[in-house]
């Protein structure tokens, strides 16, 4: 008579067994991995010691904000993924009236939520109708080493019904944790390879230079952004963004007394 196997009996089977004690093992390594040597897989948010909005403006001289501007259109705000951010107008008052530079649409973002990585110019703009033309990563001239960024331009056809030109660059890059990153890509990469700390985050920072009529050269364009970008991102490194600490650190090294 051949044996009969119970249910129970085959719970005891070596390849069941084998298995229990692997997945077994992987918890309690992941547990350990944890408790001794400090990995976090999974992030908590980390939360901005100063509202975006707060920005001291003189700390931005010389530049003037002459502009703010909110979104009222609820799904355009909930495309964005965020509502952390601001979107004011930057006016240089060393360049000519009629230059390209003279004004700029500083737009910040920032995401407490270290798994999501929404709403880049790419998807953006072209989702508003607009072309894209150019597409390129770009080394920019801000603190020693200088940050990553990607310059784009945008254009449209037809009948000009605003101030705003035919076609237009943007700039922009991501600050993850204390480095930054050029492209969503780069962004996504630095989230993943911070495992050795509990909080994580990311901000974006974009500048349009759509003010005027005057489309500016790239030269001009990436020569502004530098200037702006040396101004603004220190004061987002000292006052706004949390200190969350990453093994490549990029801080710009501009320092300012924080207020009571």
């Amino acid at each position: 008579m051949g044996r009969v196997m119970t249910g129970k009996s085959q719970h005891f089977q070596p390849a069941f067994v084998i298995c229990v004690a692997v997945l077994a093992l992987t918890a309690g390594g992941m547990s350990l991995a944890r408790r001794r040597l400090g990995l976090y897989v999974e992030k908590e948010p980390a939360t901005l010691r100063e509202p975006l909005d707060a920005i001291d403006k003189t700390s931005l001289l010389p530049y003037k904000v002459i502009a703010e501007q909110t979104i009222s259109n609820a799904e355009v705000l909930d495309a964005l993924g965020t509502t952390d951010y601001i979107q004011w107008v930057l006016e240089d008052p060393s360049q000519p009236s009629d230059s390209g530079v003279r004004r700029a649409m500083l737009f910040v973002t920032y995401y407490p939520q270290p798994d999501r990585v929404p709403h880049v110019p790419e998807e953006c703009y072209t989702g508003g109708g607009y072309q894209r033309l150019d597409t390129e990563d770009v080394r920019l001239a801000v603190g020693g080493a200088g940050v990553p960024g990607r310059y784009l331009v945008f254009g449209t056809s037809g009948v000009r019904l605003t101030a705003a030109p035919i076609q237009f660059p943007v700039i922009y890059l991501f600050r993850v944790n204390s480095e930054y990153a050029g492209n969503r890509t780069q962004a996504r990469m630095a989230l993943n390879r911070n495992i050795f700390n509990r909080y994580a985050y990311f901000s974006k920072v974009e500048l349009v230079f759509n003010q005027s009529f005057s489309t500016p050269t790239k030269a001009d364009a990436l020569d502004a952004a530098e200037r702006m970008l040396g101004v603004i991102l220190p004061v987002l490194e000292a006052e706004h963004w949390p200190q969350v600490r990453s093994a490549d650190d990029a801080g710009l090294g501009r320092t300012k007394k924080r207020k009571d």
